[in-house]
């Protein structure tokens, strides 16, 4: 039985590993959960699984919860001191971190550096803090799965040795796959008129609104590649970004005799979350195999940096290191909220993380304090962009 504690338990991942959890009662028990302001959907959770401690990031909505349980004897808190309290807990093994953003880098490294098996979702934590947080893997002996359905498919498709942190072993080229999100086909003059409804409907994924619109200029996939070189120990030309709109290909890895070996399903992230809380075992994960005769073509193509300049900028952010990454992540969330508030148009995302990065100077990374202290600057200096233009 694997106690799991689920950090973002309201988002789409989040959801996704509860029906997972539900559909195994005999393999895993739901010790703690956190959420941010969705209240509403905390307090289904709780009658639905019974966690003993839940986490809001919201004073106001932690509040709100506590009220609507009237007598309940679940521990309700609130705070990144209570986020990294239920991330290091020793009661809990397994510790799923689907946070988005950089509000879930420090319960996630909290989770590896108490030496957990950590299920990761947020992609961030790695771009932000990559050295720091593989260093804390090796050094705290967490054992640390990828979720996103890209990196969770490159593990898969790696030799069982490779898996285990022994680099080599014939690989010769990570192939990351996009699905070019719903712009895919837009000329530089109509992604200037987007909207952010447009944005947020991927063609293949249900996914939360940013992430979505991270889709939609391929931002997801710089971050992406950022994590993968992190991940697996790789450069920057180790990773080709392959456009491929069906999303039946979730990646795949090349070797040095010429073969190709790709993880392939239906794009649901209840088969990543399942192959990760069942490691190195498959359990049934409700996604429904794939219907070969059903798919019409698999395609491909390369990626046009030049209208999704956001993947180049992410390439840029990881060649220069230190902070650079992290401030790239900073002035994209900014960016695209104010995107998704109207606030600027879609191809300004690209111009503010662009102007930050120019603005704030290069440092080493030398502790998790001082690259929060990075996000907060480098937030700052995209705010102050926006409202300039």
């Amino acid at each position: 039985m694997k106690t799991i504690c689920l950090l973002g338990a309201t988002g789409s991942i989040g959801t996704s590993t509860l029906d997972i959890i539900e559909r195994h009662p005999e393999k895993y028990q739901l010790h703690s959960v956190s959420g941010h302001k969705n209240w509403q959907k905390m307090h289904e959770i709780i009658q639905r699984f019974q966690p003993k401690v839940v986490v809001m990031s919201d004073e106001q909505s932690a509040l709100t919860l506590k009220e609507a349980m009237n007598d309940s004897t679940v521990e309700v808190l609130t705070g990144e001191d209570a986020l990294i309290q239920i991330a290091k807990d020793p009661i809990a093994d397994t510790v799923v971190a689907a946070i988005v953003g950089s509000a879930g880098l420090q319960s996630s490294y909290a989770a590896v550096c108490a030496g957990k098996r950590v299920l990761l979702a947020n992609k961030e934590s790695l771009v932000i803090s990559g050295q720091l947080f593989m260093s804390a893997v090796k050094k705290y002996g967490a054992t640390l799965l990828p979720v996103d359905s890209e990196h969770n498919a490159i593990f898969q498709s790696l030799p069982f040795d490779y898996q285990q942190g022994k680099s080599g072993q014939g690989v010769k080229k990570i192939l990351l796959t996009a699905s070019g999100g719903p712009f895919l086909k837009f000329s530089q003059q109509q992604l200037e008129n987007v909207t952010p409804e447009q944005a947020v409907a991927h063609p293949n994924w249900s996914m939360g609104q940013k992430i979505s619109v991270d889709s939609a200029s391929l931002m997801n996939k710089g971050l992406e590649l950022i994590e993968a070189c992190w991940l697996f120990d790789l450069k920057v030309e180790d990773v080709q970004v392959v456009v491929h709109p069906q999303s039946i290909i979730h990646s795949m890895v090349s070797y040095a005799d010429g073969s190709v070996i790709a993880q392939m399903g239906n794009p649901d992230m209840r088969t990543p979350i399942a192959y990760g809380l069942s490691y190195p075992e498959r359990i049934e994960s409700g996604v429904e195999p794939l219907d070969f005769f059903q798919i019409n073509q698999l395609t491909f193509d390369q990626a046009d940096e030049s209208r999704f300049e956001c993947l180049a900028l992410a390439k840029q952010a990881f060649a220069q290191g230190g902070i650079m990454p992290a401030i790239l992540n900073a002035a994209n969330e900014e960016a695209v909220d104010a995107f998704l508030n109207n606030n600027i148009a879609f191809l300004d995302i690209a111009k503010v993380v662009k102007q930050t990065m120019s603005n704030i100077k290069n440092d080493e990374v030398v502790s998790i304090d001082q690259l929060m202290q990075v996000d907060v600057l480098a937030r700052t200096e995209a705010i102050n962009i926006i409202k300039g233009m």
